[in-house]
């Protein structure tokens, strides 16, 4: 069975949905077809050992000199084919579970500030844990955010154990699902150790995900080990993982959006077959926060218009392999 005849289950009646058409489905199966070229001939620099090992015994031709990775098209399509068209992100209580996939559509925060304006001085600083705190309690209340991803990278959390922080603080000032980066596979088990606690085991958080992780390509074509280590330590633990490309086009791919879209489709598809090698069926997310690059300002503009079409774009290459995505929007 091809990817494209993969089943489709019915989208939930009630729930908010989109769906209109800017790449036909010949710019689709172009796209499709230019990204195995990318994939087969280029290939991606993978790091880390034990990725390289997984996708060598998964039939990739893996070069040891240089760590280039080339994927062949059986072995990417059969990790589309295989990765769920609908995953569960589970919240705390049980009452705001979110079912991602298909045409509905959710809402989460932005993510990742630094700074924040002091409400009670006005002041702009640097934010801090409490600050992360306050954020995650004011998106726990807003009723069409559905999920809630680490709204700031916090100051003084030590930085060996940022990412154990930014979890600890995000669960217990929410109930929703949390999205958040590891900074290793070892770090992913620590998560994992901590949201079993409160799930009730391990078995009962691989039923109900309380939290997923955010890993991001470095663009152009690359894994490095953090994103590999996230994708395996997640894949294992049935922890859903984000395939996040944030490519720049005229920075770090090419100039032209359609370009940019295959490059950045060959990123995630890379990573997605990772996951797929690791553990057939772990839940994951097509994910894009790829924009154009600004080069008067020399800045990633996430509310310029090419981010809206690519974003777009995005959501209907997700569609036509039926994975569950993730855009950016500003």
């Amino acid at each position: 069975m091809s990817f494209r005849d993969k089943p489709r289950d019915e989208d939930a009646a009630g729930v908010p949905q989109l769906s209109f058409s800017l790449l036909s489905r010949e710019a689709r199966e172009a796209i499709h077809e230019a990204t195995l070229e990318i994939l087969g001939e280029v290939g991606v620099k993978v790091s880390g050992e034990e990725a390289l090992d997984l996708l060598d015994r998964a039939g990739c031709r893996v070069d040891t000199t240089t760590n280039a990775v080339r994927f062949p098209a059986s072995v990417v399509e059969e990790a589309i084919e295989s990765a769920p068209g609908k995953i569960l992100l589970a919240s705390r209580d049980g009452e705001r579970d979110f079912v991602m996939g298909g045409k509905v559509v959710g809402y989460t925060n932005f993510g990742e500030g630094t700074k924040v304006y002091d409400l009670e001085t006005g002041e702009h600083r640097d934010s801090t844990l409490n600050d992360l705190a306050l954020s995650a309690r004011l998106c726990d209340a807003m009723e069409m955010t559905d999920t809630y991803e680490r709204a700031l990278t916090p100051g003084g959390a030590p930085e060996h154990a940022h990412d154990i922080y930014v979890l600890a603080e995000s669960m217990a000032n929410t109930t929703k699902h949390i999205h958040l980066g590891a900074s290793s596979g070892e770090h992913v088990e620590l998560l994992v150790e901590m949201a079993a606690a409160v799930a009730g085991g391990r078995d009962e958080l691989r039923k109900r995900p309380l939290f997923s992780l955010n890993q991001c390509p470095s663009s152009p074509l690359q894994l490095h080990t953090a994103s590999t280590e996230a994708i395996i330590h997640g894949a294992r633990n049935g922890v859903p993982v984000n395939m996040l490309s944030m490519a720049m086009a005229g920075a770090s791919s090419p100039i032209s959006l359609s370009g940019t879209l295959v490059t950045h489709n060959a990123e995630v598809l890379s990573s997605i077959v990772l996951s797929q090698v690791t553990s057939p069926g772990a839940p994951l997310m097509y994910g894009s926060s790829t924009t154009t690059f600004d080069m008067t300002y020399a800045t990633a503009p996430v509310g310029a218009p090419e981010l809206a079409m690519i974003s777009a774009a995005v959501a209907e290459m997700s569609d036509f392999y039926y994975l569950p995505c993730w855009v950016a929007g500003g």
